[in-house]
Formats: structure tokens, C-alpha cells, sequence
């Protein structure tokens, strides 16, 4: 066809994950685990079905657009962050914001780089709007090479780094003095930090925000406070990169229900602490059991909500994960790159939801 934008014609799509959850009804929903996307597993505080009900009393919203400015949600945001008002700005999702980035800071044209394998979205995204996207991996064991990945970024000069931090779907994190490190390194380079699994790495680099201009921090409300279905995401910057991205940003696109609910949720982080603390907990008794299959695959470390299970045979892999799904267990398969062509990624929910999912690899592996 003529019609398409010339970079989308062969694209590669990103890969969405199984939505068999929204094709049953909601009593059979619940016999799903959808382990696919990283969403949390379980439903937000209490308040926020209590804060929709109440507004949902008062439907005279309806037909309004959004506010376009909503004041409660920004502090809320500025001080679970810790930064001043003026360097926060929220979005119909990270992915949106992603999408903002791109048409701000990358022209046609521009080379970008991204710590691979990561999420393929932003890869999507860059292409689709002209950019040259080049990649620079991490070692097949997963550990990471700094003189390498610098070395890539004296070669490409990209305008954008993009690094997942904590890197999905290997689990790396890298510390805030290496970041700042490449800020102080690679001025001329703008570095998007992806920290959309911050709270359960506890590392972050947002105070690097008030020291330079050449970093954007992009995050999600849809993993540790469980609000995936209403698309929030918020971006942390510069008082100048926050007024810059402002220029081309559509106030109205998130939608009252969706601000509402991020205002509640911010109202109770207590709840989504111990929904982080209940994950950790899942994760290492996940990883301690598999260690009864290490025949078959290896969990690798991760700082996320999510484990990669390496395995020695991508056959096992595809058997396994098809298994799974038979028994209403949905996992992600990577094809980001071939290093992780053996692997699938699995979210990590809590405890009693792991120990289910171990019950069906036990059955797997005995029959």
C-alpha cells in the first residue's frame, strides 16, 4: 500500500500478550492467572472502588472532558516522588509518554539505543516515527559489560538511551551513581530511565532530574499500585524538559475515572507497599522451588515483579508454556532477541498464586 507512513511498512509489530481473561465470563476470569504483562495480580486499595462509586454518583462529568490540570494528582505524585510540583507530569500511560518523547526529542533520522533485550514497545515506537534504533546487549548470561555499552554509545552517538531500570524481562538494575556516571559521560545524549518496576527494586534515580537536564524518567501506575486497566503514567524531568514536553502534550486524554483512581491509590501507598513486600516474598519462594528443576531451566535474578526462566531446551520451553496455558496460566515467550529465544517470562504474583503455578510445572515434569 501507498497510504501507510513509509517507516510502518515493515515494521516489526509488538508482540501483544494473551487476552484469553477478557474472553470469558468474570466468574471464569477468576480461574485465570494472567502472568503475561506484569500487571499486579491483585485488585488496588479499597479506595479506589470507593472513590469511583462516589463519583459515579455524580455522573455529570460525563459528557465534560477531563480536567486539564488536575492539582491533587500532582502533588500526590510530587510527594510519593519526593520532587517539587514542577517536575512531574502525568500521561495516559508510560506507553503515551513514550510516544510524547519521541516526537519531542528524536527527529527522522536520529540513531537511538536501547539496553537489549528490553521492552519492545519503545522499539516500536522509535521506528514507527522515523528513528534509527540500534541495540546494544546485554552478555548472553545476562551480566552486563559497561565498557561495551559505552563503547556503543561513542560509536552510534544516539540522541536517546534507552534503558530499563529494572531491565525487562532479564531483571538487571543498575545503581544511580553508574546513571549518573553516563550523564556526566555522554552530555550530549539525552538517557530515558524506564522505572517502571522501581518499587520493587527500591532504586531510582529522580533526584538526577534536579542536577541535569540530559535525563527523562518515565513511570507506571499499572504495576506495584495495580491501576493497568486505567493507563497511567507519569514522567519525571527537568522543570525545562517538563515545560518542553508540555508543548505537545494533550491535556485532556486522561480520562476523570483514571485521575480518580491515581489519586486513591496515592491516598493508600501503605497498601501498595505490602502488595510489593507479598511479591518478594512470592519471588523467592518461586526461585527456591524451581531449584528442584534445574535440570530444565534456571531462574535468573531479578529486581522486578517478573522472573525470566532460562531453559535448556526451547522445546521444553514451548512444551511448558503451552502446559501452562492449558491450565489457565498465561506466561510471556521472549523473541526480543535470540538470546532469550530459550526463555519465558513469568509476573510474579503473590505466594498462594506462585504456589499454584508450581503445582502445574510439578504435574508437567511428573506425568
Amino acid at each position: 500500500m501507498k497510504f501507510p507512513n513509509k517507516y510502518l511498512r515493515n515494521l516489526k509489530p509488538y508482540k501483544l500478550a494473551s487476552h484469553k481473561v477478557w474472553a470469558v465470563t468474570p466468574a471464569k476470569r477468576k480461574e485465570i492467572l494472567k502472568l503475561d504483562w506484569n500487571e499486579a495480580t491483585i485488585p488496588p486499595t479499597p479506595l479506589v472502588m470507593e472513590r469511583i462509586d462516589t463519583l459515579l454518583k455524580e455522573p455529570s462529568f460525563f459528557n465534560l472532558y477531563p480536567t486539564t490540570y488536575n492539582e491533587e494528582l500532582t502533588q500526590l505524585l510530587a510527594s510519593y516522588v519526593g520532587v517539587p510540583m514542577e517536575n512531574i507530569q502525568y500521561f495516559g500511560s508510560s506507553d503515551v509518554l513514550h510516544e510524547y518523547i519521541c516526537k519531542a526529542f528524536i527527529s527522522v533520522g536520529d540513531p537511538v539505543m536501547i539496553l537489549g533485550p528490553s521492552y519492545d514497545n519503545f522499539r516500536l515506537t522509535c521506528q514507527a516515527n522515523g528513528a534509527d534504533v540500534y541495540f546494544s546487549y546485554y552478555n548472553d548470561d545476562f551480566t552486563f559489560d559497561a565498557e561495551r555499552f559505552e563503547n556503543d554509545i561513542i560509536v552510534r552517538e544516539p540522541a536517546v538511551v534507552y534503558i530499563c531500570n529494572p531491565n525487562n524481562p532479564t531483571g538487571n538494575v543498575h545503581s544511580k551513581e553508574y546513571i549518573e556516571h553516563l550523564m556526566q559521560e555522554y552530555p550530549d545524549t539525552l538517557f530515558l530511565i524506564d522505572e517502571a518496576y522501581f518499587e520493587f527494586s527500591g532504586i531510582t534515580c529522580k533526584n538526577l532530574v534536579l542536577k541535569y537536564d540530559n535525563i527523562l524518567i518515565s513511570r507506571t501506575m499499572s504495576k506495584a499500585f495495580a491501576l493497568a486497566n486505567f493507563r497511567l503514567g507519569y514522567l519525571i524531568a527537568s522543570k525545562d524538559n517538563i515545560q518542553f514536553i508540555n508543548k505537545i502534550r494533550n491535556p485532556k486524554n486522561l480520562s476523570t475515572l483514571a485521575q480518580e483512581a491515581a489519586c486513591a491509590a496515592l491516598s493508600d501507598v501503605d497498601y501498595m507497599w505490602r502488595y510489593v513486600e507479598e511479591v518478594k516474598r512470592g519471588k523467592d519462594y518461586f526461585a527456591s522451588a524451581s531449584k528442584r528443576y534445574e535440570d530444565y531451566y534456571t531462574v535468573h535474578p531479578s529486581h522486578g515483579n517478573f522472573v525470566l526462566l532460562e531453559f535448556k531446551s526451547v522445546d521444553n520451553k514451548k512444551a511448558l508454556l503451552d502446559y501452562l496455558a492449558q491450565h489457565n496460566i498465561f506466561v510471556r515467550d521472549t523473541i526480543q532477541a535470540p538470546m532469550v529465544y530459550n526463555c519465558f517470562r513469568i509476573t510474579v504474583g503473590t505466594t498462594e498464586q506462585m504456589k499454584k503455578v508450581m503445582e502445574v510445572i510439578k504435574s508437567f515434569y511428573t506425568e
